[in-house]
């Protein structure tokens, strides 16, 4: 990433900036700004209709595009989500690309391109359902909602722990835009702009534009190469086009496409030492050693786009979404164990011992995904209020990966193809009644379907694999039923306790990672039980919103992933019982007009129950805790009471703006936040080395607002005491680990209009 990506980025926002008038339109008028002391009304569509958040009764927390600027500031990825949100951890072993999302404890470590996840990511309502699908970089979004908790009745399977919900901003009459540009350290850039409008009368439009880029800094101590890892180009677009000939038609038609070649997570050998899960000496953020041919890279490119149209015919509105969405290309290479040679090689190995060299590329040469969403919501204002509808599903998959060899010239010894059909449909409803003012009660079923048909084959045997073998197919095929109830009652005017309880279900998913073996592995379905009361409103005149819920759930054949491991393999198991519990606080206070504050915490306590359920210990020589035993030559750990991997139990974010009035009409906005990350296991089977400390991050930005309101100047900092903290690790044959980012300096302008 050498060839000057943040001049030729820069150029292209600046560019696009220009063109859209973002710096060069005129001045608006100075709006008086009133001195509002209550909160602004935060609207959510959790459950697919525009309401107030504390009429909502299920644990949701709402980012606003001022919230999201600030977390993904300095170039952050959505991994810079995790621990901002109660209840929420995002992880990912690939890089910028293929986030694994946690919610309440409950996610999916697994790293296999056709990995299912509990946590469904969705998109202007067109679920993401492969993991790489849902790293689509954030721009011109209008918020982001995380609603905890069960979400089978109006989002489906593969929705028991939650939904991550993302929201554009949708074209309208009015013309406006902004544009955006910030550069920062390790000779980052960043731009962002959008404009849109009317076109015609009845016909509007929107075009949004992200990139993002960075040069590579950190240095290869094998080959002695300086900056040849860490830089990356993203570029992604979008046009949005919207019919509305009258009050009763709306109709959008939206396309989306995103570019992306970098390096991809950067594995690290041996930083901490047996019997620690603290850094080392080996730990050095600018050096890696790979002897891997070329490196850890990604490469990726994905298009889609839907069409959703919703008529008004009085009684009831028919709301009919179609999406589509295709990974053009997945390419991704990583050097697995992190460091270079071997131990049995008159060189060695470096950093630290490694028992034999690992370096694997996998990808897709094939996808397509089709949903097709068709709905009748009524438009009643009385007492009754209802929702039905129908959902289609229909996805093909094809996975390539290779493993190679290198001490003979980094060429393939090892190749394995995996193809995945996979086909659900659905029937819901859901209604609302309100016997009186007070109390709103809510009832939902969904009936759903799933089936998926997997090929694998081995077409070249891997060193240490058994010979290969006929091609192996598996299938799947199961029904459920997934529902809620919930009701809300009012206390006042501005406050709400609500409780619920829903039933949701993760289909049955297939793990058949071939390089190294014929098995492939299913895990039947995982039903998940939930039960959750809450508080939610503003109190004192509207100064200090306030959304309190306690919750606890039990989980029926809860599907994990037994990643790496000794023998080498990703392996899926059911868990005959699990459950979490715990408690969610979130308060936004004006404490003046000038000050605002924002406290939020999570405690999430989960346990596996399973007294028969056993996994393989860890590859690298680790200090396993968990009760062993050993059979036919290979130790087994008793899982049974650990917690679930990558679930700390506390989840803490804190943060502050004040604003500064200049007597020439501008404002200085000052902010700052800090997220905690509590203590985190890894993996299924508990060890001292396998697992990271709590940690805090912290941001800081210093804002010049100008007079007209519209533009800006900051400065900002991301993990500003440059802390070091293991983010995740590969269980194979040394103690390796991924970090966090590092510290990052910037700096931005932004302009409206």
């Amino acid at each position: 990433m050498k060839n000057g990506v943040a001049l030729r980025a820069l150029a292209i926002a600046l560019g696009f900036g220009l063109v859209a008038g973002a710096f060069a339109s005129p001045a608006l008028a100075q709006a008086p700004k009133p001195q509002v002391s209550a909160q602004e009304e935060v609207i959510v569509t959790a459950r697919k209709r525009a309401e107030a958040l504390k009429d909502v009764p299920l644990s949701v927390t709402a980012l606003s595009p001022a919230d999201i600027a600030s977390i993904t500031a300095g170039g952050a990825d959505l991994t810079a989500f995790a621990a901002r949100v109660p209840s929420l951890n995002v992880e990912s072993s690939f890089g910028r690309t293929f986030p694994r999302f946690y919610i309440r404890g409950l996610g999916n470590t697994d790293f296999d391109i056709n990995a299912s996840q509990p946590v469904s990511v969705v998109f202007d309502d067109v679920v993401q359902e492969n993991p790489i699908l849902k790293g689509f970089p954030l721009f011109d979004v209008a918020q982001v909602e995380v609603l905890r908790g069960p979400q089978g009745t109006l989002f489906g399977r593969n929705t028991p722990a939650g939904v991550v919900k993302f929201d554009t901003v949708k074209p309208d009459a009015k013309f406006g835009g902004y544009g955006r540009v910030s550069l920062r350290s390790l000779k980052g850039v960043e731009g962002e702009a959008a404009i849109g409008g009317e076109i015609a009368p009845g016909l509007s439009g929107r075009l949004s534009m992200f990139v993002s880029g960075q040069e590579d800094w950190v240095d290869n101590g094998f080959t002695g190469e300086s900056n040849a890892f860490g830089g990356y180009r993203d570029f992604a677009v979008r046009g949005q086009v919207r019919y509305q000939p009258n009050s009763r038609y709306d109709l959008l038609v939206s396309a989306h496409a995103r570019d992306f070649d970098g390096t991809g997570q950067l594995f690290r050998a041996n930083v901490v030492d047996r019997g620690s899960n603290k850094l080392n000496g080996n730990f050095d953020r600018e050096k890696v050693f790979y002897d891997g041919g070329d490196g850890n890279f990604q490469k990726l490119r994905t298009y889609g786009g839907l069409i959703r149209a919703a008529y008004d015919f009085g009684p009831a509105t028919l709301v009919s979404v179609s999406g589509y969405e295709t990974i053009d290309r997945y390419d991704s290479r990583g050097d697995i164990d992190g460091g270079s040679g071997a131990v049995f090689l008159p060189t060695g190995s470096r950093p630290g011992l490694i028992p034999f060299g690992a370096d694997t590329r996998d990808g897709i040469d094939g996808h397509r995904q089709f949903t097709q969403e068709l709905r009748l919501e009524s438009n009643s204002q009385g007492a009754f209020s209802w929702l039905a509808g129908a959902y289609y599903f229909d996805e093909s998959l094809k996975i390539f990966s290779f493993n190679y060899d290198g001490l003979g010239g980094n060429t393939p010894n090892g190749e394995a193809r995996q193809k995945q059909d996979t086909k659900a449909w659905a029937a819901f409803g859901s209604a609302s009644w309100r016997p009186v003012d007070r109390l709103a009660i809510t009832a939902g079923v969904r009936y759903s379907e799933d089936e998926k048909d997997f090929l694998g084959t081995r077409l070249i045997a891997a060193p240490f694999s058994p010979p290969l073998g006929p091609p192996v197919r598996v299938s799947t095929d199961d029904g459920a039923t997934s529902w809620d109830l919930s009701a809300t009652y009012a206390l006042t005017q501005d406050v709400s306790v609500y409780g619920r309880v829903a039933r949701g279900f993760r289909a049955p998913s297939i793990q058949g990672r071939l390089l190294f073996g014929d098995q492939v592995t299913t895990a039947k379905s995982e039903f998940l039980t939930s039960y959750e009361a809450g508080i939610k409103g503003d109190l004192f005149g509207g100064r200090l919103r306030t959304d309190i819920s306690a919750f606890r759930y039990d989980v029926e054949d809860l599907q994990l992933t037994a990643v790496g491991g000794a023998g080498n393999s990703n392996r899926l198991v059911n868990a005959k019982d699990a459950e979490g519990y715990g408690a969610e606080a979130d308060l936004l206070l004006r404490a003046t007009d000038k000050l605002s504050l924002r406290a939020a915490v999570s405690y999430n306590k989960t346990e596996i129950k399973d007294a028969a359920l056993r996994t393989q210990v860890c590859g690298a020589p680790c200090t396993v805790l968990d009760p062993t035993v050993v059979v036919g030559g290979v130790t087994l750990a008793n899982i049974n009471g650990n917690s679930f991997p990558n679930a700390p139990e506390w989840v803490a974010n804190l943060s502050a703006e004040y604003r500064f009035p200049l007597t020439s009409g501008a404002e200085i906005v000052l902010n700052t936040d800090w997220a905690y990350k509590g203590d985190t296991n890894f993996f299924l089977y508990d060890s001292r080395e396998f697992k990271e400390d709590g940690f805090w991050e912290g941001g800081v930005r210093a804002t010049w607002l100008a007079k007209d309101g519209v533009t800006s100047l900051s400065a900002f900092g991301r993990n500003i005491t440059d802390e070091e903290a293991r983010v995740g690790a590969i269980d194979f044959n040394n103690l390796t680990g991924f970090v966090n980012q590092p510290r990052i300096w910037g700096i931005e302008a932004k302009r409206s209009f």
